[in-house]
């Protein structure tokens, strides 16, 4: 991993902790995620979750810039947010594994808008998106991975999620 995973972890951790937060105590599945919101903030030049499909501005993608808006209400009735950077404090007590939850920003349709909304169905896109079903990472690619770099299932449990 690079420097700026290793100042954003360090950097996360003070504040969530200061804040009464935790980040997941897998060091090294939480710094995948942080390379994965590194990527982003120099995709986009903000902190967009690595998790869901950004628009790549800014006022769209506002509700999941880290921490998004889902996290605490994640936190609340699943003990942890959607990619699984933030857990509750029952969470690291019990020490779970990272489960796969739903995407309250499909399901709130306040924060959904048409450019949100599968990216308008009616826009052709170069590739595929897949979905996998146990963390819900998503990727645009002509073909699934072969292991998702989130959960490390195997190809064989993506989805297609938009075409």
């Amino acid at each position: 991993m690079s420097d700026k995973v290793d100042k954003l972890y360090d950097r996360l951790k003070k504040e969530a902790e200061s804040s009464g937060y935790h980040l997941n105590p897998d060091v090294e599945f939480t710094k995948m995620l942080l390379d994965g919101l590194v990527k982003n903030e120099e995709r986009y030049s903000y902190l967009a979750c690595p998790c869901r499909l950004a628009e790549g501005e800014k006022e769209v993608d506002q509700d999941i810039i880290c921490p998004c808006d889902y996290r605490d209400g994640d936190l609340n009735e699943f003990n942890m947010c959607y990619c699984g950077l933030y857990v509750s404090g029952k969470y690291t007590k019990r020490g779970e594994e990272i489960h796969s939850i739903p995407d309250r920003r499909l399901l709130e349709p306040d924060k959904t808008d048409e450019k949100l909304d599968r990216r308008s169905l009616s826009q052709e896109l170069p590739f595929p998106i897949y979905r996998c079903k146990v963390c819900g990472y998503l990727c645009a690619r002509e073909a699934p991975p072969d292991t998702c770099p989130i959960c490390h299932v195997s190809h064989e449990r993506f989805e297609v999620f938009l075409a």
